[in-house]
């Protein structure tokens, strides 16, 4: 693979992790205006979709309809690999409703170490010292990004229990959304495969939406914030990862994946004015420092 190509897919790879990044932000912009959790996941998720069917109808226009079609078990296999992605959404958002957004993405990152369990699980093969290392001092690093040992559970503005409870939820459903998303259809085009997820994944928030809205629904979300959620949620930032990544490979797609975590952070410094010591950006380089290790790949001597 030429230096070219590689240095394309890193733009790539580095803009959608970005994208991703700010979403978080956004969300609790909207929390401040009263949104609710179902009026932001519902907006997203809808102009998403008319996004990605667009995508869809574009470059089945440009291809004369000669790109491979997803068969009915593809769809299905998608929609069901989608579902994780939905409740992904809905536990990530219910999670920076209760606690900062610079905490929450750090515990949407212990997918490092919760997919290489799924891994073991999995494949019946113990991690290797490299992957155990990593998971160290991921879990390491994390203690010093959420400042465990100053945490205040009486703080009246931090409703760390559920915080924690659906921020460590959505980590584990992003964990599956990753496996799943390099498994299922690998054979069609990555905005059949997105659009087919994005699906699997309303079906989720929908039902979500329906069950927790007790209000009437706030339609004002589609014009102030729906289209900025599903630009940076689930428009711009699958179809950059899905052309980036094999450019890069996983290893240098994963490593360059992990800005997501310090742009979060300094979004919510600069827009939301959330405190940020300097014992919690030692935590977020540990694990980003542990992202690099597991994906690195060392020269064995023959």
């Amino acid at each position: 693979m030429s230096n070219n190509n590689i240095i394309k897919g890193v733009f790539l790879v580095a803009l959608g992790a970005t994208s991703y990044g700010m979403l978080a932000t956004f969300v609790k912009l909207a929390y401040k205006e009263n949104f609710t959790t179902a009026e932001v996941t519902s907006s997203q998720f809808i102009y998403g979709i008319i996004g990605i069917l667009i995508i869809n109808l574009f470059q089945r226009t440009k291809n004369k309809n000669t790109a491979v079609k997803a068969t009915p078990k593809n769809i299905m296999h998608l929609m069901l690999a989608g579902t994780s992605l939905g409740m992904t959404s809905v536990f990530y958002y219910l999670a920076v409703k209760y606690i900062p957004v610079s905490i929450g993405i750090v515990l949407l990152m212990q997918t490092v170490w919760m997919g290489v369990l799924l891994e073991w699980f999995l494949d019946k093969k113990a991690p290797s010292f490299q992957k155990i290392i990593s998971v160290i001092i991921v879990l390491i690093g994390t203690a010093l990004a959420i400042n465990i040992f100053k945490i205040d559970f009486n703080d009246p503005t931090i409703d760390w229990s559920n915080g924690l409870f659906w921020g460590l939820l959505a980590a584990a459903s992003f964990t599956t959304t990753m496996f799943t998303a390099n498994k299922v259809a690998l054979g069609i085009s990555s905005a059949q495969r997105s659009l087919y997820m994005l699906l699997g994944g309303a079906v989720i928030v929908f039902g979500f939406s329906l069950y927790t809205q007790v209000t009437p629904f706030n339609f004002e979300i589609f014009t102030k914030w729906g289209i900025v959620l599903a630009l940076f949620g689930t428009i711009i930032p699958p179809m950059l990862l899905n052309a980036g990544f094999p450019l890069t490979g996983i290893g240098l797609g994963s490593i360059v994946s992990s800005l997501e975590l310090p742009v979060s952070v300094m979004m919510a410094y600069f827009l939301l004015n959330e405190q940020v010591l300097l014992i919690q950006w030692i935590g977020i380089v540990l694990i980003i420092t542990a992202i690099v290790i597991m994906n690195i790949q060392f020269k064995k001597n023959k």
